[in-house]
């Protein structure tokens, strides 16, 4: 995907309240950006992992959560680690491509709370949490700052240009799209890694 095809990106507002442009990011979707852009996600189980590169002030954030819980068979377990894989290479080949240098990324992680019913058992959250930390440590990609697990979601801002990210934990739901974007979102990719198919992002 080209720059060109972020810039048009359907997702684009101006944020009044920041007074800024800003993007918001679904689950399973990415987003990296030279432009001083807000980029803005909620998260339940899922996993943001905001990088940027203050050299070349290049940033991005993605947002995804593992496939497999751990009722599945041990054995596809590695597909799910695969997957998890792919959703970081993704937004790091494309801040690269931007000019980033892999060696500067710098990065803050949030998500992974408990917040999908009937999952809580299984410790998705959790799992997506220490998933993004490990991958972090071995990719020697420094973790400057972290909001994980926990048992609410989180709107995450993240202001490209500066690196900082506010935090407001959501208490009270008002409604229930953000369990059921999650869910929507588990079982699409679940169906996908078990068809084998990788390409996971529309």
């Amino acid at each position: 995907m080209s720059q060109s095809d972020y810039d048009n990106i359907p997702n684009r507002y101006f944020d009044r309240h920041f007074n800024c442009d800003a993007v918001k990011i679904l689950p399973g979707e990415f987003f990296a950006t030279k432009e001083s852009t807000l980029i803005v996600t909620v998260l339940g189980s899922c996993v943001s992992v905001c990088l940027r590169d203050p050299n070349k002030n290049i940033a991005g954030m993605n947002h995804f959560l593992l496939p497999n819980d751990e009722s599945v068979n041990p054995s596809v377990l590695s597909d799910s680690a695969r997957y998890g894989v792919y959703a970081m290479e993704l937004l790091i080949n494309q801040m690269m491509k931007m000019g980033a240098n892999k060696k500067n990324l710098q990065a803050k992680i949030f998500g992974g709370g408990n917040v999908l019913k009937g999952f809580t058992q299984n410790n998705v959250g959790q799992r997506n949490a220490e998933f993004v930390v490990d991958y972090l440590k071995a990719e020697h990609i420094p973790i400057l700052a972290s909001d994980l697990l926990d048992h609410f979601p989180r709107k995450v801002y993240f202001f490209a240009s500066s690196g900082e990210v506010k935090v407001r934990k959501i208490k009270s739901l008002h409604n229930s799209t953000i369990i059921d974007r999650e869910s929507e979102y588990r079982m699409k990719i679940r169906n996908s890694a078990k068809s084998g198919d990788v390409d996971l992002f529309d």
